[in-house]
């Protein structure tokens, strides 16, 4: 059974694996003349570099707050069950009503 950090790898694996193939594109066009092209290749690029920042931001604010909350349960592991249960009637009883 995979566990939640083989998911969290392989989400972040395939991330890399697009900005990869973005980066490639990018680089495949450089010699391109059609104006068309080169400011779709700018703004690629940029789009490119952006992501790359927000996704190393979001992956660390992520890993973060997962590890604050498995602290949290190793530290009251009933409270988390009695939320948990409580969510599930909560959701429960808004799904069963027509």
């Amino acid at each position: 059974m995979a566990t939640k950090q083989d998911y969290s790898k392989t989400m972040r694996n395939e991330m890399h694996h697009i900005m990869d193939h973005a980066q490639t594109l990018v680089d495949a066009t450089s010699g391109e003349l059609d104006d068309r092209i080169k400011s779709a290749r700018v703004a690629l690029k940029e789009r490119l570099e952006l992501a790359k920042g927000e996704f190393g931001d979001l992956e660390d604010r992520l890993l973060d707050k997962v590890q604050d909350v498995d602290e949290f349960i190793r530290a009251k592991p009933y409270y988390a069950i009695g939320g948990t249960f409580l969510a599930g009637l909560i959701l429960g009883c808004f799904v069963s009503r027509k």
